[in-house]
């Protein structure tokens, strides 16, 4: 092939793991400060999915079929990966494809747990930072108070899943997700990159998988909504008698974020990058 020469085909598999290779020695390296801001940046991109998921599907739970409403939310949620892939960010669960350059020896045990620590945090304080400013938007107020029954009906159901339950919604989710990213490596465009992207991000959602940063934002808005505007949460419950004793910071973090997070490590890191660098990478080790 000619030096001037520019492919337009998209990267193979082969190809597509020698990159994720290639990115995770990069992503590993990364100064600390830059992938905290990076990653705080991934966070609050998450929960602009997030919310747009939440305020697309308000009020269509009794006009529409469940799935055609997961369906929904599951196209307009794509944004937030976008965002994350096409802008740059640090995502903690796409960050477990680190892995395969972990397992080629070119990232420390060390230099993988860093990674994934600071973007962890990075990824929470978006994630959070972004429910507050949406609580005091009042945003969830919009649609005659929809949008915040929603939002109040889906932190519920998260906050309330058993341990087991929360942690195979997670393994499944992060698969998923990692697959996503994976197939944006065979990218040559933004909008090859996009379109990978779609079709796995929609079906996790649709599915009901659970993902540990969109959680970050979807539990703890319906958390402040319900502690810290009882009036909106009683006329909430006044109309359509959801229980919301189990919806609590303790069941947050103990119910949901803790398996979920659990779960998208094995689901990504063991599911997908492991998998793929034993049929594309080890045979070079």
């Amino acid at each position: 092939m000619a030096n001037n020469e520019v492919r337009i085909d998209a990267l193979l598999p082969a190809e597509m793991a020698r990159r994720a290779e290639y990115l995770g020695v990069r992503k590993a390296e990364t100064a600390a400060f830059t992938l905290f801001a990076l990653s705080i940046l991934a966070g609050a991109f998450i929960a602009l999915g997030a919310i747009f998921a939440t305020t697309v599907t308000a009020g269509t739970a009794s006009a529409w079929p469940y799935g055609v409403t997961r369906l929904l939310a599951g196209m307009v949620f794509c944004l937030g990966l976008i965002l994350v892939i096409v802008g740059g960010a640090e995502l903690f669960t796409g960050n477990n494809l680190i892995v395969m350059a972990w397992a080629s020896r070119k990232v420390s045990t060390r230099n993988l747990l860093r990674n994934w620590a600071i973007v962890y945090l990075g990824n929470f304080i978006g994630s959070i930072g972004t429910a507050v400013l949406v609580f005091f938007s009042q945003q969830y107020k919009f649609g005659g108070g929809a949008i915040g029954q929603t939002a109040l009906s889906i932190a519920n159901t998260k906050a309330n899943l058993e341990f087991g339950q929360a942690l195979a919604l997670g393994i499944l989710c992060n698969a998923m997700v990692c697959l996503a990213v994976w197939m944006t490596y065979s990218a040559r465009s933004t909008i090859d990159k996009i379109a990978a992207i779609i079709f796995p991000i929609a079906g996790f959602v649709a599915a009901g998988f659970e993902h540990s940063i969109a959680n970050m934002y979807f539990i703890p808005i319906g958390l402040m909504i319900k502690y810290y505007d009882p009036a909106f949460t009683l006329k909430v419950i006044a109309e359509t008698g959801i229980k919301l004793e189990g919806l609590t910071w303790s069941a947050f973090l103990v119910n949901n974020l803790l398996p979920v997070t659990i779960g998208n490590v094995i689901g990504g890191a063991l599911l997908v990058a492991a998998v793929y660098w034993s049929v594309f990478l080890r045979q070079r080790e």
